[in-house]
């Protein structure tokens, strides 16, 4: 035990426990064996959900970027623009209200949620194809 006023020292215990220390164990050489298939599956599965998320991420920053009122001579707005054309799934035009800035934030961010959604799910079922 070290005097209070002294510097902790190398080795010292800096937690107050009754406990003794716990040696350390190494690894269960019997863990659980992952294949190459399902190395592959995952992967395949985070690509899918990081590409609908991507996706997802393009709209939402459209409908931001309309309603704020952002530059549409701004080339970032333009090249989001274009994105969220293609991707917007045919839902740009779903709901029309008087204010067009609120018209894309409803449909826009309703296209990024239906995005969201089919990600998970073909995830899941790209999940489901591995043993």
């Amino acid at each position: 035990m070290t005097d209070a006023h002294e510097p902790p020292q190398a080795g010292d215990r800096l937690v107050a426990s009754s406990a003794p220390p716990r040696p350390h164990r190494p690894a269960r050489p019997g863990g659980p064996v992952v294949t190459t298939w399902q190395r592959v599956v995952g992967s395949l599965s985070y690509l899918v959900r990081l590409a609908t998320r991507v996706a997802a991420l393009a709209l939402v920053l459209y409908a931001v970027f309309t309603a704020l009122r952002a530059n549409p001579a701004n080339v970032w707005y333009q090249f989001v623009e274009t994105l969220a054309s293609w991707l917007s799934l045919g839902l740009a035009n779903l709901f029309q209200f008087a204010d067009p800035r609120l018209t894309a934030l409803v449909n826009y961010g309703l296209a990024a949620v239906v995005w969201l959604i089919i990600g998970s799910a073909v995830a899941s079922l790209i999940r489901r194809a591995a043993p």
